[in-house]
């Protein structure tokens, strides 16, 4: 994810994290996250174990380390490079344990983003982006919405839906004016009658 979709990303894994029970840890090598923002997403920052490694390298073991032990919620990694040993070696420990394994994909070059196309053993594979907030009546912003994309999913095809942030409680949440309209396809259907 690139600097300008970060918090979207993060807020959204965050949102996913806070619906599970118990602790959750999060591996990260910057020192970016915002806990304030976490809570704001439904993930109380109590309930967040930080892992903080020097090198991006020693964050995918450690990742590893924690989908072993049975009593977390979720292992969360801020990674730039996922490769499909790497990935098919945490999905086999998350499978092993039933912890739920979520990786972020950070980059900052060109090269990096490159990386982010590459095949993984992941189960699924989210873009999640910001969109525009719906206009309000008066000056001010609005609730936060995401272009929410499901790339790759085993057995379903993609696709992408923009929903309003997480809210307190890490739930998701169909934006009113999207959702009191009428069926698109069914539109598209009849038009092309």
């Amino acid at each position: 994810m690139a600097a300008e979709f970060a918090g979207s990303a993060t807020l959204f894994v965050a949102g996913i994290a806070a619906r599970l029970k118990g602790p959750v840890l999060w591996c990260l090598n910057r020192r970016d996250l915002f806990a304030p923002s976490l809570a704001g997403a439904g993930l109380h920052p109590d309930r967040v174990i930080y892992a903080e490694a020097f090198r991006e390298r020693d964050i995918l073991p450690s990742m590893e380390e924690g989908l072993r032990k049975k009593g977390l919620a979720a292992v969360i990694g801020e990674v730039t490079r996922l490769g499909l040993t790497s990935s098919r070696r945490l999905q086999l420990a998350a499978e092993s344990s039933g912890v739920t394994a979520l990786a972020l994909r950070r980059w900052r070059t060109v090269a990096e983003k490159e990386q982010t196309h590459l095949p993984t053993a992941a189960t699924t594979r989210w873009r999640i982006s910001p969109c525009m907030s719906q206009a309000l009546p008066a000056p001010g912003l609005g609730p936060s919405r995401w272009h929410i994309e499901l790339l790759r999913c085993r057995g379903a095809e993609p696709r992408s839906w923009i929903l309003e942030a997480c809210d307190a409680k890490g739930r998701l949440a169909l934006p009113a004016d999207l959702a009191d309209r009428p069926d698109q396809a069914q539109i598209r259907r009849s038009a092309t009658r």
